[in-house]
């Protein structure tokens, strides 16, 4: 690794959340659709939802975060691409610094933007009633597994902002990831699904990451759970992170 990755590192980070302050409709923009679905699911539908817990945006908080996770992610390939675009990365190349420090700054930055719209969208959620008795440990495996959960989609959202060749291409990436949520234990049991949705459901990512997150937060035994989801993050994250640095290799050469 070059001697000057840290420092270079945190000098284009700086650069990147600069941009980010000047510009902080995307932040409210991505704060927006993840609390549009929280009020319509707890005051329109949450009635109609029988979840076997008391409070129904308890349930429905996990889920929430991590759209709003996926949500954000698509501003960090969307800067990327314009950053390709405007000729930026050429720059860097002809100046001393480490060629993995572009990416990171990205991705830092990106891990920094969620985590103020994740702290957005708690307080709403805190606003409307959520209340959890979980302790401070608790609390920091939730931010844990929400730090890994971004790391992994950034990396993925790297991909599309190296080889897209519009901005929209860039971000449009980010649509399935949205919407997978929907097909896992965020807004309902999969008890209550058909057998084939179901069997997918349970299966998938989001599922046990969910799942995960609501049991610290009800105080309930996680058990084998947290492991499996921090095995898909870690899993999830290794792979991306091989496919985008394969990427920015074949942009660079």
């Amino acid at each position: 690794m070059n001697k000057h990755f840290f420092g270079d590192t945190a000098v284009l980070l700086g650069r990147s959340l600069r941009h980010i302050t000047r510009s902080l409709d995307t932040i409210i923009t991505t704060t927006i659709m993840p609390i549009a679905f929280m009020l319509l699911f707890v005051y329109v539908f949450g009635g109609a939802i029988t979840t076997g817990t008391g409070n129904y945006v308890n349930y429905l908080l996990p889920g929430i975060l991590l759209i709003t996770i996926a949500s954000g992610i698509s501003y960090t390939a969307f800067r990327l691409f314009l950053d390709m675009k405007g000729g930026i990365f050429e720059r860097f190349q002809s100046m001393p610094i480490a060629r993995s420090s572009v990416l990171w700054a990205h991705v830092l930055t990106s891990l920094v933007a969620n985590l103020i719209s994740i702290v957005v969208v708690v307080l709403v959620a805190l606003l409307m009633g959520f209340r959890t008795g979980a302790g401070v440990l608790a609390w920091l495996a939730v931010a844990g597994i929400l730090m890994l959960f971004t790391l992994a989609l950034t990396w993925i959202a790297v991909i599309p902002g190296l080889s897209a060749t519009s901005a929209d291409g860039a971000s449009a990436f980010s649509y399935p990831i949205i919407f997978l949520p929907f097909i896992s234990s965020a807004f309902v049991p999969t008890a209550t699904m058909p057998g084939p949705v179901r069997a997918f459901a349970e299966n998938q990512p989001v599922t046990s990451i969910v799942n995960a997150i609501r049991d610290l937060f009800t105080q309930q035994p996680v058990g084998s759970t947290i492991w499996i989801a921090l095995a898909w993050c870690v899993g999830i994250l290794i792979v991306a992170y091989i496919f985008a640095m394969a990427a920015y290799r074949r942009k660079i050469s």
